[in-house]
């Protein structure tokens, strides 16, 4: 039996940490997962773009010939616009980022600095705050993990990139209480895209993948995906 791949594309400021939950659960199940880190560019962060961050992915997706592809707020952002080098990829977005034209997006009033201190100016109050849905040892992990990010590269995603519809199964995953992107945007890309939709009542932006319930996520994402191969 051929051994099935799964690649999955973290968000701005994390890191493939925030996957380990998920990479349990579809290792469990027989896939071989990878969890890549967005790096920044040579010239550093502050000269990152989002461009970068494409060409990153575009070689992690014809590295692994992943069957299916999961990207979270950003790393959803850059799985759309990457997942025509394997048209026949399943794609699992969590809250992403949108492209342009659809719904609103509270980012695209924010003034980014050139590199934005998201690791620097961590602490565990505001990662609690974030994440709500999590444990106590969740936040002490994300809260040392978090890193910075590139202004240059958040400017571009919050004004939106130009993306191909895609060919194949899309599951989106709304979470109800996110406070970054909104569940209306993110409605209303899933029926841009004609996608399935899994309902996350009471989740956080990145609660899927890092609150209490993510192992059940991950296992409702794993039960779409065998219905849909």
């Amino acid at each position: 039996m051929q051994v099935k791949s799964v690649l999955m594309i973290h968000g701005a400021g994390g890191g493939g940490w925030e996957w380990a939950v998920w990479s349990r659960v579809f290792t469990a199940a027989g896939w071989r997962v990878s969890t890549p880190d967005l790096m920044p560019s040579p010239s550093g962060l502050v000269h990152t773009s989002l461009d970068d961050y494409e060409r990153q992915v575009r070689d992690w997706i014809r590295s692994v010939q992943p069957s299916l592809i999961i990207g979270a707020s950003l790393g959803g952002l850059l799985a759309l616009s990457c997942a025509a080098e394997v048209a026949s990829a399943r794609l699992v977005l969590v809250n992403p980022m949108p492209p342009p034209g659809i719904g609103e997006l509270p980012l695209l009033q924010r003034r980014w600095p050139s590199e934005i201190p998201w690791r620097r100016g961590a602490s565990l109050a505001s990662t609690a705050a974030a994440l709500p849905d999590a444990d106590a040892s969740t936040w002490q992990v994300a809260w040392r993990r978090w890193r910075d990010e590139s202004g240059a590269v958040m400017s571009a995603a919050s004004s939106g990139c130009d993306i191909s519809l895609p060919t194949s199964s899309v599951l989106m995953l709304i979470s109800a209480a996110d406070a970054d992107v909104p569940a209306t945007t993110t409605r209303a890309l899933a029926i841009a895209l004609a996608a399935d939709v899994i309902e996350l009542a009471g989740a956080s932006h990145v609660g899927p993948l890092l609150g209490r319930d993510a192992a059940a996520v991950a296992d409702r994402v794993l039960a779409w995906s065998r219905l849909r191969s």
